[in-house]
């Protein structure tokens, strides 16, 4: 009974195993097998060939974008091949600028106060440094970099100066750009570079100025200015033979390394806003009342006009009157800043007697006076009113009060016998630059020979050459260097009477506003007074009126230092 049992199985399990297979035909079904479909339809079959329109459709639409690509490739090979061709030899080649190196700055002992250094953030040219020596920032100005635009171009391919000697001076420091061929790469990496023209390198310059004397002129006015409460101060040394300027102060200044930098954005804020003016270079461009120190000014004119002797004495009682003539039984008074008694030319410039100059400059009772057309034209020969040339350091004209002035500000007021009195001591409407009161007083050093200032070093022959005689003569200007004089040994500059060192100096104090409590602090001179080299003159701004201590104090701190550290210019 077991032996059978295999065979039984494995011949159902034969038989079970032919029954799961599939023939093709069981797959496949053949149209003929079924009878209902429509043969000529192509009904029944799985495949159906492409109609004939969808033939021509699809073989069209292929047909354009080939004319397409082939009049593509026509038109970049053969209508534009020549101009992508210039593009592509345009991106490997690129022309660019060499930039020269600036010219460095000395001053007249060789000391460095303007050179170059790399930055590594603008690796195509040099950056400027600057001296770290306070003083020095209206003389030296800054610069404005070379600027290019996101894609690299340079749209400002040289140096700009902005002020000072950088700005003056420009053309001479700059140089000349050159240019380069430099060839880059498809990843835009420099292969090769060719020089087609070389930079040339600006020239270097040698100033007049002394760093020495420029830094230690403005410490002594900063502190003056902060201890007694100026609101500015501006002084000038000028050498009388060549019109060199040995210090030319202007306070307070801003840092020529930040402005030129630009990085520190709140620093340049601040100088922006500061009431003080940093940006305002006081000796040139700052105009303020002279007060007394026009004076010698007044002297000589009355003297070359035969308008008074020098010997010839006028009583100062303290003030004058004269007749209101808008109302008769009133009288105008014009004070003096005391009595004086009776003075002379001499003793009037020594002790600043402002009723001698009412009297010389408009006249008073049998006294003849100048007259204001007379004092207007020959403050204009000693340079005030006006600029002489284009010289630079000459700044704003400033201004002399006259009928005319007088006028164009003050419409339907007219000129009075007051206005003259007050034009004749330096007050009303005069306004004067520092630069300019330095040439004047420079003059008078000088015997009459108007120097043109300059901050470059130049020999006395080219200075003589470019400056203006004036028409008086030596005697004349003998006489107001002694009354100069004698206000240093005995009137208002007493201050700089300094033992060993002979000088002549005029102080002017000039009232400001119709209140009067502001002053400006002036001091002009020259030494030594017997055969002048070196001329100044010192302001102090805006002070208090109560104040004793303004510019005499500061040019005597300065020349007394000059006296043991350069005694070079004193002798």
């Amino acid at each position: 009974m077991f032996k059978r049992r295999p065979n039984f199985l494995k011949k159902n399990l034969w038989k079970k195993n032919r029954n799961q297979e599939i023939d093709p035909d069981e797959i496949f079904l053949d149209s003929k097998n079924l009878p209902d479909f429509d043969q000529s339809q192509f009904e029944g079959r799985l495949e159906k060939p492409l109609s004939r329109n969808t033939v021509i459709i699809c073989g069209t639409f292929f047909f354009i974008i080939l004319s397409i690509f082939i009049f593509k490739i026509f038109l970049l090979q053969v209508k534009q091949g020549k101009i992508y061709a210039e593009k592509s030899i345009a991106n490997s080649l690129r022309q660019t600028v060499i930039f020269p190196e600036r010219g460095v700055i000395y001053d007249r002992n060789k000391v460095l106060l303007a050179s170059n250094i790399y930055d590594s953030k603008s690796p195509d040219f040099t950056h400027r440094s600057y001296i770290n020596i306070p003083g020095l920032a209206h003389i030296l100005g800054y610069v404005r970099y070379p600027a290019k635009d996101r894609s690299g171009f340079y749209y400002q391919d040289s140096y700009d100066g902005v002020d000072g000697v950088e700005k003056t001076y420009n053309n001479v420091l700059s140089g000349k750009t050159g240019l380069k061929i430099v060839e880059t790469n498809a990843f835009g990496e420099v292969e090769t570079e060719s020089v087609l023209e070389p930079p040339q390198d600006g020239q270097s310059i040698t100033l007049s100025i002394d760093s020495r004397v420029q830094e230690k002129f403005y410490n002594l006015i900063k502190k003056t200015a902060k201890d007694i409460g100026f609101g500015g101060g501006a002084g000038i040394l000028i050498d009388t033979r060549t019109g060199e300027i040995i210090a030319s102060v202007s306070y307070p200044e801003y840092d020529s390394n930040i402005m030129s930098d630009k990085s520190n954005s709140a620093a340049i804020r601040s100088f922006l806003n500061d009431p003080q003016k940093p940006f305002l270079d006081r000796n040139t461009d700052g105009l303020y009342t002279p007060g007394s120190i026009v004076k010698p000014f007044v002297a000589l004119a009355a003297l070359k006009e035969g308008v008074i002797d020098p010997k010839t004495e006028i009583l100062s009682t303290g003030s004058i009157s004269i007749q209101n003539p808008y109302d008769p039984k009133r009288k105008t008074v014009f004070n003096d800043w005391r009595a004086q008694g009776w003075v002379d030319m001499r003793q009037a410039l020594a002790v600043s007697s402002d009723v001698y100059f009412y009297e010389i400059g408009g006249g008073f009772e049998g006294q003849k006076g100048l007259g204001i057309q007379n004092i207007e034209k020959y403050m204009r020969l000693f340079g005030f009113g006006g600029t002489v040339s284009n010289n630079s350091l000459l700044g704003k004209k400033g201004s002399i009060p006259s009928p005319e002035w007088k006028e164009r500000n003050f419409p339907g007021d007219s000129w009075r016998i007051g206005d003259t009195y007050n034009t004749s001591i330096g007050q009303y409407g005069f306004q004067v630059t520092p630069m300019q009161m330095a040439r004047a007083i420079s003059s008078v050093a000088n015997n009459g020979i108007l120097l043109n200032p300059t901050i470059m070093q130049t020999s006395e022959t080219e200075a003589l050459s470019q400056s203006i005689r004036l028409p008086f003569t030596k005697e004349q200007f003998d006489v107001i260097r002694d009354g100069m004089r004698q206000g240093v040994i005995m009137g208002t500059a007493k201050g700089l009477n300094i033992p060993q060192i002979s000088i002549a100096a005029k102080t002017g104090t000039a009232e400001l506003g119709s209140s009067k409590k502001y002053v400006n602090s002036w001091v002009e001179g020259f030494l030594p007074s017997e055969k002048p080299t070196l001329a100044f003159v010192g302001l102090m701004e805006r002070g208090p009126y109560t104040n004793s201590i303004g510019a005499l104090y500061v040019m005597r701190g300065l020349i007394e230092w000059m006296a043991s550290t350069t005694p070079e210019y004193i002798k």
